[in-house]
């Protein structure tokens, strides 16, 4: 409603941790955020929100052991049981070996207007396990497995989500890298989907798919001045299948020139009614030094499944330490003629107080 307006609210983040056992850390924190209840018009029942919660990290003093556990709740009118987070995880890594474990769980009712809450109503846990190989000769660094499940259930422990991957990395002494993987996907919709998002058929709320996917990814020595990364991916897609390639070139005239182009290309092929499609994404992207103070960094975006074209560019001015002065211009345009959609310029300085 035009004639509504935005309630004007407060905020306050309170915070105070202690060292505990060699290198872990225990702490509490609270954040507020008040609504004024006379701008509050429609009478909204969230004119308070609060988190408040306490979180342990743990990290043992030979470093082969980190790990972190939380539990955050929210408070806030006419909150259910289950406005609460919770998730604990364990690490061992001595090099060779390392195995993770972790679980979580965020309530139907956890609700923190100060920040972003992806998802509710759901477990989720599971292994992560990789073992390396260090050969005495070669051009090989090391390489070896990694065996990573991850499953989310919801709240009355039905599978929603499920991810079995299978992958082997291989590092090399140049710091190259190249990887082969194979995934095991599943997902049960909570909502109707559109698999190509193109707003035609929609899978319905509820089905279940199940799917397998093989890639293989490499990436070259970062430390030279051209560099590249290349990803090819292959397998089902939901009721279908996708082919997917993916590329980014890099090229650094040190220390005042960096550019770069990223290009994705997606070929999804479904069945009838739905319709098979085919998407390009290309992104160059110009980053100048001036001085260690002046920066502008020039980035160029086509995407024919949108069919637009958007520029950005952002100038960065730090006048002070950690102190900026930053100007952005962005503008989204058709690509046949380049005619202007909508177009901004956004000014934001940020000042360090010490």
């Amino acid at each position: 409603d035009a004639n509504e307006e935005t309630p004007a609210s407060n905020f306050t983040v309170a915070t105070l941790q202690r060292k505990i056992l060699t290198r872990s850390s225990l702490s509490i924190f609270l954040v507020n955020k008040e609504s004024d209840l006379q701008e509050n018009a429609n009478g909204s029942e969230n004119s308070y929100n609060r988190v408040g919660g306490i979180d342990f990290n743990l990290a043992s003093a030979d470093n082969l052991w980190t790990g972190k556990t939380f539990f955050h709740q929210a408070i806030y009118k006419n909150a259910g049981d289950n406005a609460f987070a919770a998730a604990t995880s364990i690490k061992y890594n001595n090099g060779i070996i390392s195995a993770h474990m972790g679980y979580s769980f965020v309530g139907t009712d956890f609700q923190a207007d100060v920040g972003f809450v992806k998802r509710t109503g759901f477990h989720r846990f599971g292994p992560h396990l990789e073992y390396k190989f260090y050969p005495n000769e070669g051009k090989i660094l090391n390489h070896g497995p990694t065996f990573k499940f991850d499953n989310v259930l919801d709240e009355d422990l039905k599978t929603m989500d499920r991810e079995l991957e299978l992958k082997y990395i291989i590092n090399y002494i140049d710091r190259s890298k190249l990887s082969a993987e194979l995934e095991r996907g599943f997902v049960k919709l909570r909502a109707p989907f559109d698999p190509t998002n193109t707003g035609g058929d929609t899978l319905a709320t509820g089905s279940a798919y199940n799917w397998n996917e093989f890639s293989l990814n490499y990436e070259s020595d970062a430390r030279k001045t051209l560099n590249f990364t290349s990803n090819i991916r292959h397998g089902g897609y939901y009721n279908g299948n996708k082919f997917s390639l993916n590329g980014t070139i890099n090229y650094r005239v040190q220390p005042y020139v960096n550019l770069s182009i990223s290009t994705t290309y997606d070929k999804i092929d479904l069945p009838e009614p739905f319709e098979s499609m085919a998407f390009l994404l290309i992104g160059p992207r110009l980053d100048l030094t001036f001085t260690n103070k002046l920066f502008l960094t020039t980035f160029v975006q086509y995407n024919d499944q949108a069919d637009n074209v958007n520029v950005n560019l952002r100038f960065q001015w730090r006048f002070a330490p950690v102190s900026d002065l930053f100007i952005v211009y962005t503008n989204n345009s058709y690509p046949d003629d380049f005619r202007t959609k909508d177009k901004a310029l956004v000014a934001k300085i940020s000042y360090w107080f010490n």
